[in-house]
């Protein structure tokens, strides 16, 4: 296993600047979704001071440790499994990525544009809503992926600075670009103490969070990690799903219109996790049909859902 020398702070620093440096139109991308983030925080805790505020924050924090269970559920199997066919692993994959797809759609994109047109009283400016939250949502991880050193299983180490943290730590930040936004999505969708539309969103990201907890545990393994420490990093992972369930609350909580908004940061950060970084990934080895064929058959569970449950 690979035990990378750690450099000097300094040396991240200017990596870091470098690539900011590079990147400007990313960078003021991320510094704007940041910005937009703390605002929607800070409206919270007015109204929260204020003794205004919606009952979510218990039905979210408990959505997310349903996703928390449910990736540590997944991940224990890779204590006595080497491995699984690569297809298997690939169609789990694409089974994820179909829920999320879904999840996207239904239980995040069509209440937030359904909320919005109830709080602007036009379609227009309702989907104008959404979209801004959307790509909010898709410049935060945009400007994590690119600033955020990580790790992935197929494409190797990326990201300022990657060379001075060892390889548990970049899978650990890899695994919380992909974790992040799934809790994120689970507090949002609860914010309003909905359960129509936090029960569906809430039971679709537990059940793909089983597959995809051990396809990392395995990942670890193949990549020469324990099989001990590799279950540990993946269950651990999972905790930023509570953690990101309370925040995706404070983003959407509070005043009427940081709730389609909420919605929509959470759909962009979503979709754009899918399409960077699962999709690809079930692609890379030859398997696209049966990715393809699970990721329309977690996309009809999905719906499904949804519809059963919403």
């Amino acid at each position: 296993m690979d035990n990378a020398s750690a450099l000097p702070l300094s040396s991240w620093s200017a990596q870091l600047r470098e690539q900011l440096r590079a990147r400007p139109v990313i960078a003021i991308g991320l510094l704007v979704a940041l910005a937009a983030v703390v605002l929607l925080l800070l409206q919270s805790l007015v109204m929260l001071a204020a003794g205004d505020i919606s009952p979510g924050v218990r039905y979210g924090l408990l959505g997310g440790l349903a996703g928390f269970a449910a990736t540590a559920l997944g991940a224990l199997p890779a204590l006595f499994l080497r491995s699984v066919p690569q297809r298997v692993e690939d169609s789990m994959l694409g089974f994820a990525a179909g829920m999320m797809l879904a999840a996207s759609a239904f239980s995040l994109l069509l209440p937030g544009l359904e909320a919005a047109e109830g709080i602007t009283g036009d379609g227009f400016l309702a989907a104008a809503v959404v979209v801004a939250g959307m790509t909010l949502g898709v410049l935060l991880m945009l400007g994590l992926d690119q600033f955020t050193p990580h790790e992935h299983d197929k494409t190797g180490p990326c990201g300022p600075g990657h060379e001075s943290c060892s390889r548990v730590w970049l899978f650990v930040f890899a695994i919380a670009l992909h974790n992040l936004p799934e809790g994120m999505a689970i507090g949002v969708s609860f914010s309003q103490g909905d359960m129509a539309v936090g029960l569906p969103l809430t039971t679709a990201i537990a059940l793909q969070d089983i597959p995809e907890g051990l396809a990392v545990a395995l990942a670890m393994s193949a990549a020469g990690f324990r099989p001990s420490v590799a279950v540990l990093v993946a269950i651990g992972s999972g905790l930023l799903e509570p953690l990101g369930a309370l925040l995706g609350v404070g983003l959407a909580s509070g005043m009427a219109i940081a709730y389609p908004i909420g919605l929509g940061l959470a759909a962009g950060a979503m979709l754009f996790v899918v399409s960077h970084e699962v999709i690809p990934e079930t692609h890379r080895n030859g398997h696209q049909t049966h990715a393809t064929l699970g990721l329309m058959a977690g996309f009809a569970l999905m719906m499904t859902l949804d519809t059963a449950l919403g």
